[in-house]
């Protein structure tokens, strides 16, 4: 079972970055312009594997995963707390984040944890087809529809919830590419985000956007462009509780993996005027 009580993990991050006193939204860290710039360097970016980012709606909780130095991947929270931030280890991997737009239940691919008084709930796994599919990452919009991606095919799916069971899984009806994963909904579904493999795009994975039109139908995927993509693979995007920031991992070398970050104006400004 996951605990937010557990004690703090020992880690390595560069001497002089590391602040214990973090105040402020978003850890303190001064907000991005345009361009991508890495999250939290020395905080949360170090020189080992972290990735996925989760905010709580109140923004007072952060999630993400990082690989310690054998390699054994660990969920970290930093907390909001007495007017600072501090950190602990919740206990091992067992997915990938997603915090419902009410802040009720984590998404854990195929698994779940429900907010209770006390904290996170146990583990709990999907009802069926879901809970023997492959998630890797599953999002919600407010209106309950459920966005989700399978390791090892191509489609990104969705489906709703129907007398309190989840319906039947139908395949999004977009132009995708090669390799699609890790889909993140807006909460009014007026857009996804996702990454995906393009021989026309700036290097390995990309992250690409299309928006609800007025038909219900979605519009042409679009590349963020090179101010978000780079010659190295970037994925998972992840949209901050209110709006104004992506949030998105990118591979650095074999060995690193960092958490970056930009203004979330992209948004309106690749929107369809039309």
């Amino acid at each position: 079972m996951l605990s937010l009580n557990s004690v703090f993990a020992q880690e390595t991050v560069e001497p002089g970055v590391y602040d214990p006193n973090l105040t402020g939204l978003y850890l303190g860290q001064k907000p991005p312009g345009l361009t991508a710039e890495v999250f939290a360097p020395g905080i949360v970016s170090t020189r080992l594997y972290e990735l996925f980012s989760a905010f709580t709606p109140d923004m007072k909780e952060f999630y993400f995963v990082r690989y310690d130095e054998e390699d054994k991947p660990f969920m970290i929270v930093y907390q909001y707390k007495s007017n600072r931030w501090q950190k602990s280890v919740t206990g091992p991997r067992v997915g990938e984040p997603f915090i419902t737009p009410d802040g009720k239940t984590m998404h854990l691919g195929r698994r779940y944890m429900e907010r209770t008084e006390s904290g996170w709930s146990e583990v709990k796994s999907l009802a069926a087809p879901y809970k023997d599919f492959r998630i890797m990452r599953l999002t919600t919009s407010s209106k309950g529809t459920y966005f989700f991606d399978t390791a090892g095919e191509e489609p990104i799916r969705y489906f709703h919830m129907e007398n309190g069971k989840p319906g039947e899984p139908k395949t999004l009806d977009i132009d995708l590419g090669k390799h699609n994963a890790h889909p993140w909904i807006a909460p009014d579904e007026s857009y996804l985000i996702w990454d995906d493999q393009r021989e026309s795009g700036h290097g390995g994975a990309d992250i690409y956007i299309t928006y609800k039109q007025k038909d219900g139908s979605w519009g042409p995927s679009i590349n963020l462009g090179d101010k978000i993509n780079s010659e190295r693979s970037d994925s998972y995007p992840t949209v901050t509780p209110d709006g104004k920031y992506l949030l998105f991992n990118r591979s650095i070398d074999e060995n690193n993996v960092d958490i970056y970050w930009v203004d979330a104006g992209f948004i309106e400004e690749l929107r369809p005027k039309n």
